[in-house]
């Protein structure tokens, strides 16, 4: 584990989830149920604000509503899955910038979406828009569930990030 400082870090935190979105189309949260039973979801919707907040449309997750009245912490993992980004790793040994990270935070209450936030999913879906799945999907998107983040640690991989956590408080780390 290596805890990374959120409020000097959250725009390359950033930058990573979008990546990672980019290769996974998703990034998983994990929460617990009633019985303490810890439960994954996949996200294909959530949003990092600039600030350590963000949301995410609540339209499929089903246990996850439930899992906020009783455990509202929550865990999010975003993997940077791009095959370029993998084997450019691979052949120089090493891992330029992390290659996941997890955020940890708190969820808020459900509340209906605001244009910006309908706004930036209608970006995000924009390269499918002309498929017929794309409005199945994402078309009736009604609710937004707001996060609120209070750490984040990159994921360690051995000597692959030996480098990185040497260099963990350098503002440039995280850039490739």
């Amino acid at each position: 584990m290596s805890n990374l400082d959120i409020s000097t870090h959250w725009n390359d935190i950033r930058r990573h989830f979008n990546r990672s979105f980019s290769t996974n189309f998703h990034v998983s949260m994990a929460s617990l149920d009633a019985d303490g039973t810890p439960r994954n979801t996949p996200i294909g919707s959530l949003f990092l604000d600039r600030e350590p907040k963000g949301f995410y449309f609540e339209k499929y997750p089903s246990t996850l509503p439930g899992n906020a009245q009783d455990h509202p912490e929550i865990c999010v993992l975003a993997v940077n899955s791009g095959l370029w980004f993998w084997l450019r790793s691979l052949f120089n040994n090493r891992f330029a910038v992390y290659p996941a990270v997890r955020l940890y935070g708190k969820l808020g209450d459900a509340r209906p979406p605001e244009a910006q936030e309908l706004n930036r999913l209608s970006r995000r879906m924009r390269a499918t828009r002309l498929l017929p799945g794309n409005k199945t999907l994402w078309g009736d998107m009604n609710r937004v569930r707001d996060i609120t983040f209070d750490r984040a640690e990159y994921i360690q991989l051995g000597l692959m990030t030996q480098d990185l956590i040497d260099n963990n408080n350098r503002p440039d780390t995280y850039h490739e």
